[in-house]
């Protein structure tokens, strides 16, 4: 646990349901999940695959939409807002953090951690100077020209959080980030979200199976069936 002191609600989340329509019934992914994240504040979601982790991630994350209730980035509201400034927020809000790592193979460490940068229409030299940055800071300085198969899954992931920070987000979306990894590098991930979040401000939300990083956290959530409680 952590003694920083949150303040700032960055995001907030109401009556989020999602259901899906199959031939022989309805399931319930998501059902009435409210919750909200403060600025500088690591919150762990837990809960058994199929619970519902990834589903409620990607509508916080305005991947998916759901079929009821509201997310509120800022002012923008992501369940009613224009495809622009949902792109928007995608863009210059949120970090997400795949658990398969979502890395470009044709591309180097460098040059998948400047997409966000060249989506966002930062200049070179802006690029250039914050990838070097964010490589050093994910350790990773000295492998910025090699591809993701020529990384292990731990600098891979490293390079996924990097890319997840490029453009300075305020949120971080971390989906079972250590799912893949061994138990040391798992440790030497969580080490990195957390100060993220208690040195530089971030909101983080990280899904896991693992219990080992629930002591790590400020607070936790547990999913079961698509229903969202406090632990």
């Amino acid at each position: 646990m952590t003694d920083t002191v949150r303040t700032e609600t960055v995001l907030e989340a109401t009556g989020l349901s999602v259901i899906h329509q199959t031939p022989a019934a309805e399931v319930v992914a998501l059902a009435d999940a409210s919750l909200t994240l403060a600025a500088g504040e690591f919150v762990v979601l837990i809960g058994p695959s199929g619970a519902g982790k990834t589903t409620l991630l990607h509508v916080l994350g305005g991947i998916q939409q759901p079929t009821s209730g509201h997310v509120r980035v800022g002012e923008v509201d992501l369940t009613t807002a224009k495809e622009a400034d949902i792109d928007r927020i995608r863009r210059d809000e949120i970090g997400y953090v795949f658990q398969s790592f979502g890395l470009i193979g044709a591309l180097s460490a460098r040059e998948n951690v400047e997409i966000p940068l060249r989506l966002r229409g930062a200049a070179a030299d802006q690029r250039e100077e914050e990838v070097d940055r964010l490589l050093e800071r994910v350790g990773l300085a000295a492998h910025a020209s090699q591809r993701p198969n020529e990384l292990s899954g731990g600098q891979q992931q490293r390079v996924g959080i990097a890319r997840a920070l490029a453009g300075s987000p305020r949120i971080l979306l971390a989906d079972e980030p250590t799912g893949q990894l061994d138990s040391a590098t798992a440790a030497a991930m969580i080490d990195l979200i957390a100060e993220l979040a208690h040195r530089d401000g971030l909101a983080v939300l990280l899904s896991t199976h693992d219990p080992s990083i629930l002591e790590r956290a400020d607070r936790v959530l547990e999913i079961h069936d698509g229903v969202l409680t406090a632990r």
